[in-house]
């Protein structure tokens, strides 16, 4: 150890310990700054390389709409095909609460239509007077 530090002063250059559980402990002699900068770099590449995946939320109607149906599910698989997830929503108020079978429907029809981008994480739930269904891409659709 004391060797190698002596070879490193001599060249000007730092001693730094790469893996020091070792027996006996790994070091290397470098610039430590210019280390310092291409850890960091090594680093910035990797995050720059991974994608965090969402979960964007849709809302629909119980008595939506085919047109806005067509909409929201164009933007669900624009989402699916970005590799995130989607929630929809079917969002109930006053005495729409009085049928569920609506909202079924509705997330039902989604399901039917997104078979092929991804695949549903369960059963449509109710969360008080929301129903919601979670989509998750497919492995061949996912980057």
């Amino acid at each position: 150890m004391e060797e190698a530090q002596s070879q490193a002063r001599s060249m000007g250059l730092d001693l730094v310990e790469i893996s020091p559980n070792a027996d006996p402990p790994v070091v290397r002699i470098v610039d430590f700054k210019k280390f310092k900068y291409e850890e960091a770099k090594r680093e910035r590449i990797a995050r720059r390389n991974t994608h965090e995946t969402e979960t964007k939320e849709i809302w629909l109607g119980p008595l939506i709409g085919k047109h806005d149906f067509e909409n929201r599910i164009r933007r669900a698989k624009e989402f699916l095909g970005e590799g995130d997830r989607v929630k929809l929503t079917v969002k109930f108020s006053g005495r729409e609460m009085q049928h569920p079978e609506f909202g079924h429907k509705v997330l039902n029809n989604a399901k039917e239509v997104l078979a092929e981008l991804a695949e549903a994480d369960g059963e449509p739930r109710f969360l008080g007077r929301n129903l919601s269904l979670a989509f998750k891409p497919t492995k061949k659709v996912a980057k």
